[in-house]
């Protein structure tokens, strides 16, 4: 594993945290910054960023070398954008702490609907983690204390999981705040008030858990973003000990990287305050000349930083030449 680069914005293009960002984001808009980053996903050549700060979505095209800012107006404005998950049509599903929903947007930027609580029978939810399958959508719901899971087609209401959200059994969720599937459809929950990661089938059966409280390795303070590669290793950012933390299909440990405290200027791989993280594979040879020599990038791990001046850091997972 090496730490890459990071950037914020095309500004400064002689620092450290800048050099990327004029690559990405080229000199027509190079005075754009990202201001307070959440959830992040990469998706035809274009890394998707919700702002919370700025309320939008930041869009960085990796082959046209531009940043575009989403931020609709109107009854699609956005409150506080935490997460994006794209689909293969290249709509994108934003949920959104503020309206409580999540707001399904197309390609070309037009609403094409919303997803709220109503249809589980409440009004009280609060929409922060998103992900899809082929056929469904899946959103955790900090307040109900599950992750809802809709039809894509019908936008109609499945189950829940826990199907029994306040039952008081193995696999019950308390703060569930992010959430990644897996290839085989398992469902990766990141629970921030239990300190751990808690996984089900694609049907909802609880599997097994991650993870407990503490500062050990293999233990969460503020367990956030979570992305699993295609090998199965799962990757969970902590934004309390501001590290993240590499497990095995079978929960394994393998890898901590990153410690509370410093400052970009004293370790250019400083996480401060980690959010979200995802795997990309498709743009290595844009990070390759990044990596040490003889090093060879296998693939791109992506995490937001709500604080600092790295607001999005890259690290690279390969292997010697």
């Amino acid at each position: 594993m090496q730490y890459l680069t990071s950037f914020s914005s095309g500004k400064d293009p002689d620092s450290v945290t800048g050099s990327f960002a004029t690559f990405v984001i080229g000199q027509e808009t190079s005075d754009a910054a990202i201001l307070k980053p959440y959830g992040v996903t990469v998706a035809s050549n274009q890394l998707f960023i919700c702002d919370t700060a700025a309320r939008a979505v930041d869009i960085l095209d990796l082959e046209l070398l531009t940043l575009r800012r989403f931020a609709p107006v109107g009854d699609r404005k956005l409150g506080v954008p935490i997460n994006v998950a794209v689909d293969t049509d290249g709509s994108r599903y934003v949920t959104d702490t503020a309206r409580n929903q999540v707001l399904h947007f197309g390609a070309d930027d037009q609403l094409l609907g919303m997803l709220d609580g109503t249809a589980f029978g409440t009004n009280v939810q609060r929409f922060t983690g998103v992900a899809l399958s082929k056929d469904r959508i899946y959103a955790t719901d900090i307040n109900g204390h599950c992750v809802r899971i809709f039809d894509k087609a019908s936008r109609q209401p499945l189950f829940t999981v826990p199907r029994n959200p306040l039952a008081n059994e193995a696999g019950q969720l308390f703060m569930p705040v992010n959430l990644a599937l897996d290839g085989s459809g398992h469902v990766y929950v990141s629970d921030m008030a239990a300190c751990r990661v808690s996984i089900f089938d694609a049907e909802g059966k609880f599997l097994r858990t991650i993870g407990s409280q503490g500062d050990l390795p293999g233990q969460f303070a503020r367990p956030k973003g979570i992305a699993v590669d295609r090998a199965g290793r799962i990757f969970v950012v902590d934004a309390a000990s501001q590290a993240y933390q590499i497990f095995d299909a079978e929960g394994k440990g393998l890898l901590s990287f990153g410690e509370p405290g410093g400052s970009p200027e004293d370790d250019i791989a400083t996480l401060n305050l980690p959010a979200a993280v995802c795997v990309d594979y498709d743009h290595l040879s844009r990070f390759q000349k990044y990596a040490a020599p003889g090093f060879v990038l296998e693939e791109l791990i992506i995490i937001s930083n709500q604080l600092g001046t790295q607001k999005i850091s890259v690290f690279g997972l390969g292997h010697k030449e």
